[in-house]
């Protein structure tokens, strides 16, 4: 191999994320015969969502439906910062670049979302453009509830250590829009949802809180998750009212089914982005295993085992020819505590991995952990990469690689050694893609 390693890494690494952009995906998904005759008999195309990737989205519809221009008519909740260069679709601002949270701004737009489908003729389509972070995108309390209460809500439930499901089945229930509340206000031809998964294993009710899906939840599933957790006595009174008025039956339940004319295709996956993965691996002459995209857990103790398995291959041996690369995916986690430490779950990966190999373990290895939307936690960096380089700098800066992971600090590390994972917002989201590469 002429190229170093970690430069074979980075570009299988970014092989992946070109797979899964908005672009290339949309244009398939519109040519698919029975939704292109859709589009060219509605006499009006409502182009309605929310997500990281929605901007590329929108842009891309305008583009390969340039002919149906006039009869485009959209409103897309955005990041700060990506929104412009559509025609026809609004792309509205809905929360500030790094800011992971609800506000009023999305608030806005989510109603403005809703008063759209709802204004549908009976021959007019929606295309629904969702990805990844278009749960916080999307805010839209329900009747007697306040943005405030949501917010409440959504940290009581985050501090107290809830699952990213309970949470959802909490929010979806004290929502106007989530939970298959958007399709319900459709009152047009068909509504197909195109979808950019961010969530282990694509489930339609968990991504973007499931607009366009049906919701297997029920207001006595977010009344027991918040009796769980001991938090009945601590959310807004507000919030307890509704789910008690809910369960009563005085409130109507979220859609469990949807009506035949509304259908949600996943059209970009964590999946996809590894087979992309594996194919430019195998150009590059490796032997390719591919652990799958439903990777989970604690990010340390994922780091670690992938550590045991790169020792295993090259030292013990395995009948697999040499250079080999083992691909993984999924979603990690980072249980911070009471840490003031900066970075990332992708860029404490690749510390934990180095940490844990050491300067000889690393020894003709390299790992390329990253988000493919660009972002790791509150930084400007997608991950980090480490190989045999990562010791000798850390040792010449004076580093101590486990000082840092033990502060959760793996920003100020990989930044001062070099290695961190730079791309900006890659304008897509499907989770984490790993590479590692061993000689």
């Amino acid at each position: 191999m002429n190229e170093t390693l970690r430069d074979h890494a980075l570009a299988i690494w970014q092989s992946a994320v070109e797979a899964v952009r908005p672009e290339p995906l949309l244009r398939s998904a519109l040519g698919e015969p029975g939704l292109a005759r859709l589009l060219q008999a509605a006499p009006r195309i409502l182009v309605l969502g929310a997500g990281k990737a929605g901007a590329a989205m929108s842009q891309a519809v305008e583009s390969l439906l340039v002919d149906r221009l006039g009869r485009i008519q959209g409103w897309v909740n955005v990041p700060e910062g990506t929104s412009g260069g559509t025609r026809k679709i609004r792309l509205h601002p809905a929360r500030p670049m790094g800011n992971n949270h609800p506000t009023a701004a999305g608030v806005e737009g989510a109603r403005e979302i809703l008063r759209l489908a709802s204004s549908a003729g009976p021959e007019d389509v929606a295309l629904c453009l969702l990805s990844g972070g278009g749960s916080a995108l999307l805010p839209a309390p329900a009747d007697g509830i306040t943005l405030e209460d949501k917010q409440a809500v959504t940290r009581l439930l985050h501090s107290s250590g809830a699952t990213i499901q309970e949470m959802n089945c909490v929010r979806k229930h004290l929502s106007a829009i989530k939970g298959g509340r958007l399709a319900e206000a459709f009152r047009g031809k068909a509504m197909v949802s195109l979808i950019i998964s961010d969530v282990v294993g694509d489930p339609l009710d968990v991504i973007a809180s499931g607009p366009t899906a049906p919701d297997p939840t029920t207001y006595a599933d977010a009344w027991h998750i918040l009796e769980r957790f001991d938090l009945l006595g601590r959310v807004p009174a507000s919030v307890a009212q509704r789910l008690q008025l809910g369960m009563q039956g005085t409130i109507a339940e979220t859609p469990k089914t949807l009506p035949p004319n509304v259908e949600n295709r996943v059209i970009g996956n964590n999946t996809l982005a590894l087979t992309a993965a594996a194919a430019e691996a195998q150009r590059r002459g490796c032997s390719v295993l591919n652990l799958g995209a439903y990777i989970e857990g604690e990010t340390r103790e994922v780091a670690v085992a992938m550590a045991g398995i790169a020792r295993s291959i090259r030292e013990q041996g395995v009948p697999i020819a040499a250079p080999v690369c083992i691909l993984s995916g999924g979603e990690t986690t980072v249980s911070l505590g009471s840490s003031t430490g900066k970075g990332g779950r992708n860029q404490e990966f690749a510390l934990a991995f180095a940490n844990k190999l050491g300067a000889e373990g690393m020894r003709n290895i390299a790992l390329v952990s990253g988000g493919t939307d660009g972002e790791d936690g509150p930084t400007d960096a997608a991950g980090a990469a480490a190989d045999a380089s990562t010791w000798p700098a850390a040792t010449a800066h004076g580093f101590r690689p486990a000082e840092y992971l033990a502060r959760h600090d793996a920003y100020l590390f990989f930044d001062r050694i070099g290695g961190l994972l730079r791309t900006g917002l890659t304008r897509t989201n499907v989770m984490d893609v790993r590479v590692m590469l061993i000689e």
